[in-house]
């Protein structure tokens, strides 16, 4: 895992393209990850379908007990920075009111993935 030489941080990029396919199962692998290693520094890079599980109001399909919000927020308050493609809301049409208030935003999110493994020395992690 990519560590912060200054302090021994570990960094770690996880990336979401897919809600469908990636949100609740990345989200799971942040919770269980910080739980093991809380000190980790966490940053979620979303665009295309990914940013969907970051919207007002997004739940699971396949389990609408899941209320993306909450955790989110819970991953939040531990640290973790979620980001979001302005690219892909100029190409969906998407305002960032329509974004929980927990999502940051980027000007591209593929720029953002390649200067946080390049530049910051960030381990990738695709769920």
């Amino acid at each position: 895992m990519a560590q912060d030489a200054k302090d021994g941080q570990d960094k770690v990029l996880y990336h979401i393209d897919d809600t469908a396919a990636q949100a609740t199962k990345g989200l799971r692998n942040i919770r269980n990850h910080l739980d093991v290693a809380p000190q980790t520094r966490i940053v979620v890079v979303t665009h295309a379908n990914g940013v969907d599980f970051l919207m007002e109001g997004a739940k699971d399909a396949k389990n609408a007990d899941i209320d993306y919000a909450a955790l989110v927020s819970a991953l939040k308050a531990r640290g973790v920075r979620f980001e979001v493609c302005e690219i892909t809301l100029r190409n969906r049409k998407l305002k960032k009111e329509q974004f929980i208030m927990d999502a940051d935003f980027t000007p591209s999110g593929v720029v953002r993935i390649a200067q946080l493994q390049n530049r910051e020395q960030f381990a990738y992690i695709k769920p």
